[in-house]
């Protein structure tokens, strides 16, 4: 199975690894030419631009930062949609804005390309395993198509409706993990305060309804200060940004996420946006500097 890959950065380079594990010819194109050789030195095949990777492509793989850059590169120059064969599958596993995927797979199929919206959670650690959780928009068939696709880097796939339908839940999915990862963060900074190991809590609450993937993975890191890089702090903000922008469309009341956002903005502007979530902990190591007696100069 031949496929391309447009973007190899840290999750792009987690899912060309898996998929060249599994089997598949990937073409691999970024720009950056560091990113391209670590998956080169996997079996992958560097191209020279998008439209060199999609050509004779069973389907384009995207993993990309934001819409403008995932339009740039399908449309722009050199981009996807130059080299595509009429009808290839374009699969965006970017987590980009809703209302943008539903213009952007018009424009896909005006150019007689097929587009599915399938961001994911689950990180990097998922994808090594093959066992990333994929939300899914797009006709029927082309979804089914991309599923196929996809089955070695992913354990459940689920179509949730037409184009942008993938970007909404993923939305949602975010709102959910921001929650649970400042969530864990605090009761740490608690459990630490009381003079309780928080690195045993979540075996003591394993299976209780405070149990959650989360809690298992991040509270002993966040215990141990464990700040190895599976996600970033500012790709956080770009996406509960996306969770206010659609609250604000739907008339949705989020106050719990709005406070979350500002934590996670702070974070970022204190320089920390390029770190794993588990250095949320920093927001609250304030507080051993201030109080009675200290000195703040």
């Amino acid at each position: 199975m031949t496929l391309a890959l447009i973007g190899a950065g840290a999750m792009g380079g987690a899912i060309g690894a898996r998929l060249v594990a599994t089997g598949a010819e990937l073409r691999v194109f970024d720009l950056d030419p560091v990113k391209v050789a670590a998956l080169t030195e996997l079996g992958a095949t560097a191209a020279t631009s998008a439209a060199a990777a999609a050509r004779g492509a069973r389907a384009v793989i995207l993993s990309l930062n934001a819409a403008h850059i995932v339009r740039a590169a399908v449309f722009g120059p050199g981009g996807v949609a130059e080299g595509a064969d009429p009808g290839a599958l374009v699969i965006d596993m970017s987590s980009i804005d809703p209302v943008a995927t539903k213009a952007l797979a018009a424009e896909a199929q005006a150019k007689g390309l097929r587009w599915v919206d399938s961001p994911l959670s689950g990180g990097i650690p998922k994808a090594a395993t093959g066992e990333l959780t994929l939300m899914q928009g797009g006709e029927p068939e082309d979804v089914a198509e991309a599923q196929a696709v996809l089955a070695g880097v992913a354990s459940n796939q689920t179509r949730m409706g037409g184009p942008g339908a993938g970007q909404t839940t993923k939305l949602i999915n975010q709102v959910l993990c921001g929650l649970g990862f400042l969530a864990v963060a605090e009761a740490t900074a608690l459990a630490e305060a009381a003079g309780v190991d928080a690195a045993m809590i979540p075996q003591a609450l394993a299976g209780g309804r405070a149990d959650s993937a989360i809690l298992q993975e991040y509270m002993p890191r966040m215990a141990a200060r464990d700040y190895r890089r599976t996600g970033r702090i500012d790709n956080m903000v770009k996406d509960l940004n996306g969770a206010a922008d659609l609250a604000r469309a739907t008339g949705t009341a989020m106050p719990l996420t709005a406070l979350c956002a500002e934590v996670h903005r702070m974070l970022t502007a204190a320089g920390l946006g390029g770190e794993d979530q588990a250095a949320l902990m920093e927001f609250f190591a304030v507080r051993k500097d201030w109080g009675p007696g200290k000195d703040l100069a």
